[in-house]
């Protein structure tokens, strides 16, 4: 999950998408060295990429997020990326947080529960839209950190618990919102519980690899859910985490939803895909495979150089179990061209995890340059022994021009088994 190319891989695996009222919060920060960083990111990378409240872009631009994370990552702070924060866990990307902020609707007076892994970022997000926040950290050592912070920077109207964040804060409930930034198989009925009439809560929902992110509306006891986007949150730890009923088969990585016939709602956006940027799904009478008939494909979009255009999907491969794979997609472009780095260029990309979620390698399919018509391109790659986990990276990744892509597919190679 790079960010115009220059970000190191490993800075993206998870994720996968504010004038402030007077409500109380914390107070301006001021003029800083990263004021300028922040206004681009929330120009280039939010706003850009469709968030139009006003008051949450403002929170956006006002809340010190290189504050919520260890030092020797602050560089990166205002980047579009994920990023680590210590004992697994990560800080979401900017766009993802600045998305369910606006797609939580909050209001001056709403008393929010957020769910937190650690970092505390969010809840400061919210601080100034809102009358009061409640945010349960379940990583003790993060947690104790985010408080810190949250104390030393005055967001007064934040409170910390450090627990099980799928049990809730029953003592102050019932909320009018609330917000879950990682990801339960199902949602937990003590949040449900907790959750006023009327209330909404966004939260992902799904297996470890496969995410929507939903708006959940309570009323008359009931739960109406509205689907919103695919995400890919990293999972909790803890005891939910470790009572799902379905995981993914480490010996047996796949594609989901590789032909993007199937779409997320009635909108153009593919099940299974996260963290798109120029992409939606088109069908086309002409067919893009060998069977002929009509098809739906993945059409990428860019003339702005640098400029993100990608689809992510994140999979579970043992390289102890899994030597080799086959990619393969079917292609087609149209005066696809570079970014402004030689990376920068159409391409299919797996990027290879370890258990800590650090990158170890990254093997690309493509690039792509030029105008041709629809096409099969295809590699066997080797998957180094330390693998657990990987994403698939489609997309432009910076380059300009038109890319459609297909029948996408990941598989042990014929020689993979060890």
């Amino acid at each position: 999950m790079t960010h115009r190319g220059r970000i190191p891989a490993f800075l993206g695996f998870c994720m996968a998408v504010a004038g402030v009222c007077g409500a109380a919060g914390a107070a301006p920060i001021g003029d800083d060295r990263y004021a300028a960083a922040r206004n681009k990111m929330v120009a280039e990378e939010i706003a850009a990429a469709g968030v139009a409240d006003e008051r949450v872009l403002e929170a956006m631009r006002s809340t010190p997020r290189h504050e919520f994370m260890p030092a020797g990552f602050r560089r990166y702070a205002y980047a579009d990326a994920a990023l680590p924060i210590g004992q697994r866990q990560t800080i979401s990307p900017p766009y993802v947080v600045a998305y369910m902020t606006e797609q939580l609707r909050p209001q001056p007076e709403d008393r929010v529960l957020e769910i937190g892994a650690g970092s505390g970022y969010q809840a400061a997000v919210l601080s100034p839209l809102v009358a009061d926040v409640y945010t349960i950290e379940i990583v003790p050592e993060l947690g104790k950190r985010a408080e810190r912070t949250l104390t030393r920077l005055k967001y007064d109207n934040v409170h910390v618990r450090i627990g099980d964040g799928y049990q809730g804060w029953p003592e102050h409930a019932p909320f009018d919102k609330i917000i879950v930034t990682c990801s339960p198989e199902e949602i937990p009925q003590p949040l449900v519980d907790q959750l006023a009439e009327g209330g909404e809560m966004i939260i992902p929902v799904g297996e470890r690899y496969q995410q929507n992110l939903y708006r959940v509306t309570k009323r008359q006891g009931q739960l109406t859910r509205e689907p919103l986007k695919a995400t890919l949150f990293v999972p909790m730890t803890g005891a939910a985490e470790d009572a799902r009923q379905k995981l993914p088969d480490p010996t047996r990585p796949e594609v989901v939803n590789g032909d993007f016939s199937e779409r997320i709602a009635e909108s153009d956006l593919p099940a299974g895909w996260h963290y798109l940027r120029s992409a939606r799904v088109m069908s086309d009478d002409r067919s893009a495979s060998d069977g002929g008939g009509p098809s739906t494909f993945l059409r990428f979009e860019n003339d702005a150089p640098g400029l993100p255009t990608r689809a992510l999907q994140g999979t579970a491969i043992d390289g102890r179990k899994i030597s080799r794979l086959e990619l393969s997609a079917r292609v087609r472009g149209e005066r696809l061209g570079q970014g402004l780095a030689s990376g920068e260029q159409a391409a299919v990309m797996i990027t290879f995890y370890d258990a800590r979620r650090a990158a170890i390698d990254t093997a690309v399919l493509g690039p792509w340059q030029g105008s041709f018509d629809w096409r099969t391109e295809s590699r066997e790659i080797a998957v180094p022994l330390a693998t657990r986990e990987a994403v698939l990276r489609l997309g432009m990744h910076g380059g300009v021009g038109v890319l459609d892509v297909t029948r996408v597919t990941l598989a042990p190679a014929a020689s993979a088994s060890q």
